[in-house]
């Protein structure tokens, strides 16, 4: 694996580089983790901070884990008025890729750029261990990477991560392939429904999910490697959403 961000044609023969933005919120505890599995994956992370709605001209964003403003409210309701999170949502819907992990998932849900919502966990506490996950949809930009049907292992840390959808919104999900990964048979860890761990929407481009494939990256810190994947699958995607 190498550190040089990977080059692409530009306007005429400039060549630049993919550019993943990494939004840091009041109480992220996972953006210095995000931008280094950027790093690895290729890229070139971009700091942005949730009071400023300048996108510094990147190609994806990535929302990381943590708790946002104290889980005030409820986790993620605040941050997903943030001004960043604005310009996130309005580039999101002219087709940049964008990635929610864990609280950024729930900002993702609470700005109305993913379907359902997070609650808490079924069994009253916070749980953080490996999880597998089957992936259910590689026709996504975050997983185009990973063969549909294949397992991965990627560590999850959260106290409301039980996905809800009603019945009629899980069965359109689950109709337009919008449930992307999915907890291993038995090993639901809070209730969400249909076992669902991570959606996306209807063009594939924004993506959610409870578990943290910034902490799988490196054979050293485990569990796997499996969600490097995850960052390298965009940089197929990005150049031409963006620019």
């Amino acid at each position: 694996m190498t550190d040089v961000p990977p080059e692409r044609s530009g306007a005429g023969s400039t060549v630049v580089s993919v550019r993943i933005g990494v939004v840091t919120f009041p109480g992220s505890l996972d953006d210095t983790d995000a931008q280094r599995a950027v790093t690895r994956s290729g890229a070139e992370p971009v700091a942005l901070w949730h009071g400023d709605s300048d996108l510094a001209g990147v190609d994806a964003v990535v929302l990381p884990g943590g708790f946002s403003y104290g889980d005030y409210l409820r986790p993620g309701a605040i941050a997903g008025l943030a001004p960043m999170t604005s310009a996130v949502v309005e580039a999101a819907r002219g087709g940049m890729p964008a990635l929610g992990i864990c609280n950024g998932f729930q900002i993702l849900c609470e700005a109305g750029l993913l379907p359902g919502a997070l609650l808490g966990n079924a069994q009253g506490r916070f749980v953080c261990r490996p999880q597998r996950l089957v992936v259910e949809r590689s026709r996504s930009v975050w997983t185009a990477g990973l063969a549909a049907g294949s397992t991965i292992t990627i560590p999850i840390k959260h106290m409301d991560g039980r996905y809800h959808a009603g019945p009629d919104l899980l069965a359109e999900l689950e109709a337009n392939g919008q449930v992307v990964v999915r907890y291993a048979p038995g090993e639901n860890p809070n209730g969400s429904v249909g076992d669902v761990a991570g959606v996306c929407s209807a063009d594939g481009r924004v993506m959610g999910l409870m578990p943290h494939p910034e902490h799988a990256i490196d054979p050293l810190t485990g569990p796997s490697t499996d969600g490097l994947a995850l960052f390298t699958s965009v940089l197929q995607g990005a150049p031409t959403a963006a620019r």
